[in-house]
């Protein structure tokens, strides 16, 4: 049996190490998904492998293609992609998540990430938690994994991951009630300052 593991982080680097610890432990990157806010415009689509050089540049000067330029150690990531998911606005996200929050958004039964995530099997009460948590700045990593290997992997996930009921609880106290898709996107003057305030926490 399959089960979906999930995590919340603060930054897009802290997610990005997590896909990479997840690989290492031999979960494909197929079953991996990674979803960023992108209200800030941090993503470049012409640099996916983030190395401060345009990707297209790059593949002219190797002969390659993009795809193959990013090759199979991108993994996950090299599949990196803008898209607008319902309440959260723009986003980066690669992987089967995506796929599935852009496919519940258009036929809009329970709709967007909250949607995609119950049906992957999260909980009623954490998906729209990391919906919210998309929607002020952070990135979510998620997961398909045998039912044995859950407690390794979320293991593996776990470092510098956020704690999902403090920090609803601390959004809680500044007046928040629960997460609604009909809500505007954070703007980008929003996340900078909820980002910041998690910055050393």
């Amino acid at each position: 049996m399959t089960v979906t593991i999930s995590r919340l982080y603060d930054s897009y680097e802290a997610a990005r190490m997590a896909v990479g610890r997840l690989e290492a432990a031999g979960v494909p990157h197929s079953d991996v998904s990674i979803v960023a806010n992108n209200s800030d415009n941090w993503y470049d689509d012409k640099d996916r492998d983030r190395d401060g050089v345009d990707d297209r540049a790059e593949a002219a000067g190797t002969g390659a293609g993009i795809g193959a330029g990013l090759g199979g150690a991108a993994g996950l990531l090299a599949g990196l992609g803008l898209l607008a998911i319902p309440g959260l606005g723009p986003v980066v996200a690669a992987g089967w998540l995506a796929a599935t929050a852009v496919g519940a958004a258009a036929g809009a039964a329970t709709g967007g990430i909250v949607g995609a995530l119950t049906e992957a099997g999260v909980s009623k009460d954490d998906a729209p938690l990391y919906a919210e948590g998309i929607r002020r700045g952070g990135t979510l990593v998620s997961a398909k994994v045998p039912d044995g290997d859950r407690s390794r992997l979320d293991a593996v996930l776990s470092p510098s991951s956020v704690n999902l009921q403090e920090r609803s609880a601390a959004w809680a106290k500044s007046g928040w009630t629960g997460y609604d898709a009909a809500s505007p996107p954070f703007a980008a003057e929003q996340v900078r300052k909820e980002r910041e305030l998690y910055r050393n926490s």
